[in-house]
């Protein structure tokens, strides 16, 4: 940072106190001022772009670096939504989780948000624990601003929440043997596992400003954002970035000795290519040409299934499953689970894991189920159903939410901000949760009392 930069934030700084607003902090890109959030004790930055735009030329690239803006960049509104299907109102999750907030839907969508507690931003040293969550939906839907998400109650516990956006579906995922002639390690598609990596990258370098410590990152994801967290800790990219690991509903690895790993480049060219040229995409011109709306209508009508990260050698080089046998895991600490009434049998996979972390490097995981069948239907702890727990956002949903339920709530979400503040979600001096060993293979049960 220049001399003349240095004074101009620090000046900021002090202006800002003076007349009770945000300080402005210099990021890549720029300088941004966030904003009071709900609680008073902590601010809000809104739609931080970590990458340029991928429109246009950029339409299926890696992320590149983001351009440089002039000014203050006032960071008080949550981005556009990433192009996807959404969950119609009817559906069970279009009723559970209505969108609410701005879904305006774009391909200018690499986006993150920060909460902070309001006295660390600036201020380098603070040195807070930071969470880095990835949503859910499939790799087809979803947005770092669902209804459920909120940082206030993470921030007030002292840790600093950040979620993003990443490329979904189509447009995150399509592999084609002519955009992987255009690279120079011969790869495409995983675009939105890119952005991820792009993402928590751009937090690694940035998020001492906010108060973070770089070095004090947890990845955490649910349904298709474990997935994505297992991909997170098994890439190479993102090695060095990653201190602990919350893999929620995401499964573990598999019971047999070697797993699937046929999910590789050509399969996923030939997928793409086979998809383009039915509806008469047979160059890069017309494929970069075409709109958004076009490509998402054919995506909807196709199988939302087809497009998905695959094993290509330079962002994945084998699955989480093998890397966890392999011991090419990130070196974090693990915290695993799923939901009572989830969307698929879990506990045999994570059991699996939970005794390959014990056996093979004496790191256990620590183990949870979500138990609590929530009030006003007969769904019961359903696939995502701890999000309204572990964001502390039980207020925004239509359910008849209980006193029980709100401090079932708050134990939710101190043993969440626990591990990520000490890889162990136990308050310091106790051992309620005990990890899941060979020896003692413990789950702590989520449920009202």
């Amino acid at each position: 940072m220049t001399k003349k930069l240095f004074a101009l934030c620090a000046l900021s700084l002090m202006v800002a106190l003076a007349w009770g607003q945000s300080p402005v902090v210099k990021v890549e890109g720029g300088l941004v001022q966030g904003v009071a959030s709900a609680s008073s004790d902590v601010t809000v930055f809104r739609g931080i772009p970590y990458a340029a735009p991928p429109v246009g030329d950029l339409r299926w690239k890696h992320p590149q670096p983001v351009g440089k803006w002039e000014g203050v960049r006032k960071t008080d509104t949550f981005s556009n939504i990433c192009w996807q299907p959404g969950n119609a109102v009817g559906t069970f999750y279009g009723n559970e989780f209505y969108w609410k907030e701005n879904t305006v839907q774009s391909e200018d969508c690499l986006y993150l948000n920060i909460w902070t507690p309001a006295d660390a931003v600036g201020q380098r040293d603070k040195k807070l624990p930071v969470a880095f969550w990835v949503h859910g939906g499939a790799y087809f839907n979803g947005y770092g601003h669902e209804i459920t998400m909120d940082g206030d109650a993470w921030a007030n516990r002292g840790v600093i929440l950040v979620t993003i956006n990443y490329r979904l579906g189509i447009f995150g995922f399509l592999a084609h043997p002519e955009l992987s002639a255009e690279t120079s390690d011969g790869t495409s598609g995983n675009y939105g596992t890119y952005d991820q990596v792009a993402a928590l990258k751009w937090v690694y370098e940035n998020i001492a400003q906010f108060g973070g410590d770089p070095k004090n990152i947890t990845v955490l994801g649910q349904s298709a954002g474990a997935a994505s967290i297992k991909n997170l800790v098994s890439s190479p990219l993102s090695k060095g970035m990653i201190k602990n690991a919350v893999i929620q509903s995401g499964g573990g690895i598999s019971e047999t000795t070697t797993s699937n790993s046929d999910n590789g480049q050509k399969q996923a060219e030939t997928t793409g290519k086979t998809f383009m040229d039915k509806f008469g995409y047979t160059s890069l011109k017309k494929m970069r040409n075409a709109s958004a709306e076009e490509l998402l209508n054919h995506f909807k009508a196709e199988g939302m299934g087809l497009f998905r990260p695959h094993i290509d050698g330079i962002l994945l080089k084998e699955s989480f499953d093998d890397a966890a046998r392999n011991q090419h895991l990130a070196d974090a600490e693990y915290m695993i689970g799923c939901t009572l009434d989830d969307i698929r049998p879990m506990g045999k996979q994570i059991d699996t894991f939970c005794f390959l972390r014990d056996s093979l490097d004496h790191r256990p995981a620590y183990q949870y189920l979500f138990a609590r069948k929530l009030p006003g239907t007969h769904d019961g702890a359903f696939h995502s159903a701890e999000l309204w727990y572990m964001f502390h956002t039980l207020d925004r949903s239509w359910r008849p939410m209980t006193k029980a339920d709100y401090k079932l709530a708050d134990e939710v979400m101190d043993c969440w901000t626990n591990f990520v503040k000490y890889g162990n979600p136990n308050k310091p001096g106790s051992e309620n949760w005990h990890p899941f060993t060979l020896a003692n293979p413990y789950v702590m049960t989520f449920n009202i009392k």
